[in-house]
């Protein structure tokens, strides 16, 4: 496996050979995954998964974007793809994770496995990524790459893990971490008092718990968990960092770019009635929908200079997952200067989403009023391919999980000038909920009201 730093001085890019072939295969995408490692990117039972590690590229700082940008860039102008499928996800790709802050001392990374598998629209395929190093290696007599099953000129051949049975997820038992819950609410009641002041109007606030994983097959149990519960969000894992985003940050396809912006949340009801009165109570709230107008104004004010068009929904909806209500937009548009996913992940992260506005004030105040490193939580997260095409979520309902075991979940809330600081912390709650449960921990109690 090479590691390469983005920052470091421009090399000789390291040469890839890329095959890929379409598969007759049906088994689920979860259970072939390395349970230490996995690599993910899912929704509905489609996307791909990656086995092994070819080689990453690491960055840091406040250009980690733009440098990760380049150096794929370097990296995909001198692969050798062979393409025999052409679906998003197929040929070389790259699975990533970036922090959330520029002065976050988290690794932002791409990392290009040995062997992809993939679904999409019924059809499956197989590609095979080696360093031409590495082909150009065997052994004095060894056959021929071409003849030797598996080789990259017959990814059909490579003998696939197979599928694990399915397992019990892990039991880890959280605790409060950096900002527990009595700071949360002294914090949520601050920025209120700076919103109030004219300082800015929107910040985004965040709370941590912690737990320890001591089972080897955990991760894998855990993402099966968030697979079968949250189907309709994306399903990630990369370098440590699982779980289910509802948010699409941007995505990338042939010149055509979507994006899908949630703010404004309310719990799901206990029964249908209650549900519905639910959702059209958060569809009409004062609150919920001002939040939602400035994180709808900042995804079209960053994107908007890239397209040549760019349609939204015409009214934000109410969409429904299994813990909770969301108002959402959809922006849809015709790319208009060449720029890539990466690219676009650069100019639009951090939304006002997952951040506030004005954004400068808004991460001056994070910074001030967390206290701690967010690390990749809220950051981009997701792949890209050759052409620089890609789909990328915000890392929401997530966890990073560490070498040691150490598991670090996140949850935030949008807090505008009339947010009531225990109605923010038990929204923090119901959004833990899908990563606590996938690490076997009991769901917070239900908000009532």
């Amino acid at each position: 496996m090479t590691r390469t730093d983005a920052a470091a001085p421009a090399a000789t890019p390291i040469g890839l050979r890329v095959r890929t072939v379409p598969v007759d295969d049906t088994a689920p995408l979860v259970p072939r995954l390395d349970p230490r490692h996995p690599l993910l990117w899912m929704r509905r039972g489609e996307g791909i998964i990656g086995l092994g590690e070819v080689l990453r590229i690491e960055t840091h700082g406040p250009d980690r974007i733009s440098d990760a940008a380049r150096a794929w860039r370097a990296l995909a102008r001198a692969a050798d793809v062979d393409d025999r499928v052409g679906l998003p996800g197929s040929g070389l790709v790259a699975f990533g994770a970036i922090a959330f802050a520029d002065e976050s001392a988290a690794t932002s990374v791409l990392v290009v496995p040995e062997v992809v598998v993939g679904r999409r629209d019924g059809r499956a395929w197989v590609t095979r990524i080696e360093t031409t190093d590495a082909a150009a290696s065997a052994a004095p007599g060894a056959p021929p790459q071409h003849d030797r099953p598996g080789a990259p000129d017959q990814p059909d051949l490579i003998e696939l893990p197979a599928p694990a049975p399915k397992r019990d997820v892990p039991r880890v038992r959280f605790t409060p971490g950096a900002m527990p819950p009595e700071a949360y609410t002294d914090a949520v009641a601050e920025a209120v008092r700076r919103i109030d002041g004219g300082r800015f109007q929107k910040v985004v606030l965040a709370r941590e718990i912690v737990g320890e994983l001591h089972e080897d097959a955990g991760l894998r149990a855990a993402l099966a968990k968030l697979a079968d519960d949250y189907p309709d969000t994306w399903v990630f894992a990369v370098d440590g960092l699982i779980g289910a985003s509802p948010e699409t940050l941007v995505r990338v396809d042939h010149g055509t770019v979507s994006a899908r912006v949630l703010a404004g949340t309310a719990p799901r009801g206990r029964d249908a009635a209650s549900d519905r009165d639910r959702a059209a109570r958060l569809a009409t709230s004062t609150k919920d929908l001002a939040e939602h107008a400035l994180a709808v104004e900042s995804a079209v004010a960053t994107l908007e200079p890239h397209t040549a068009r760019l349609d939204t929904s015409p009214e934000p909806f109410t969409l429904q997952l299994p813990n909770l209500w969301h108002l959402a937009t959809d922006l849809k548009g015709t790319l208009g200067d060449g720029s890539n996913s990466l690219d676009l992940v650069r100019a639009v992260h951090p939304t006002a989403a997952v951040a506030g506005t004005p954004r400068d004030l808004a991460l001056a105040a994070i910074a001030e009023l967390e206290g701690f490193d967010r690390g990749r939580y809220s950051g981009p997260v997701g792949w890209v391919d050759a052409a620089g095409d890609g789909e990328w979520a915000i890392a929401l309902r997530c966890a990073q999980v560490s070498a040691d075991g150490a598991v670090r979940a996140y949850a935030g809330c949008g807090i505008v000038h009339d947010s009531v600081p225990d109605d923010e912390l038990a929204e923090t709650d119901m959004k833990f909920r899908p990563i606590v449960e996938a690490f076997g921990a009991p769901p917070p109690s239900p908000v009532i009201g």
